[in-house]
């Protein structure tokens, strides 16, 4: 069978609920006001799990862009903690993502075009593909687990799926 062709969806809170939480500042989203009238707060954006024996770390990840059309070939997950990435560089990037459970094929990977403004934590579990700049280096802010159990399974995909826009 030959290489399949995915087309990118919008992301949106209400698509990405399956695979976990759109980190954004929006009106759909509890928020407040603090620090004097100065600051809104966009509350509680994502569930971060941090696992068994876990904990919760910060690290920024620079992604090289990648060119279109583009095959996955590949998926990995995180069997005992969320990840979130949330774009430093205001650019847009896709996200591929397939549910929790054994290893997906082509037919169940979903693509999401992201805006510059909006991040994705991935929930426990959920396969995903590696960071997916696009048109530039790209910095992210990555909310991830460490610990000393292993905690990142790959998978190839065969047939690929190949991204177009």
């Amino acid at each position: 069978m030959g290489t399949i062709t995915l087309t990118p969806e919008a992301l949106s809170a209400e698509a990405f609920a399956p695979f976990g939480q759109v980190i954004e500042a929006s009106d759909a989203v509890r928020h407040f006001t603090i620090n004097g009238g100065n600051t809104e707060r966009y509350h509680d954006l994502a569930e971060v799990e941090p696992g068994p024996d876990g904990k919760v770390i910060l690290s920024i990840f620079r992604g090289q862009p990648r060119t279109l059309p583009f095959a996955v070939e590949m998926m990995e997950r995180h069997p005992l903690g969320s990840q979130a990435f949330v774009p430093l560089a205001g650019k847009p990037y896709l996200v591929v993502v397939a549910p929790p459970g054994p290893p997906p094929g082509v037919d169940e990977l979903r693509v999401f075009l992201a805006r510059g403004d909006q991040g994705v934590n991935y929930a426990t579990g959920v396969w995903h593909h590696p960071l997916l700049a696009l048109d530039a280096v790209c910095d992210f802010l990555v909310v991830d687990r460490s610990g000393s159990a292993p905690n990142c399974d790959e998978v190839t995909i065969d047939p690929p799926g190949l991204i177009v826009l």
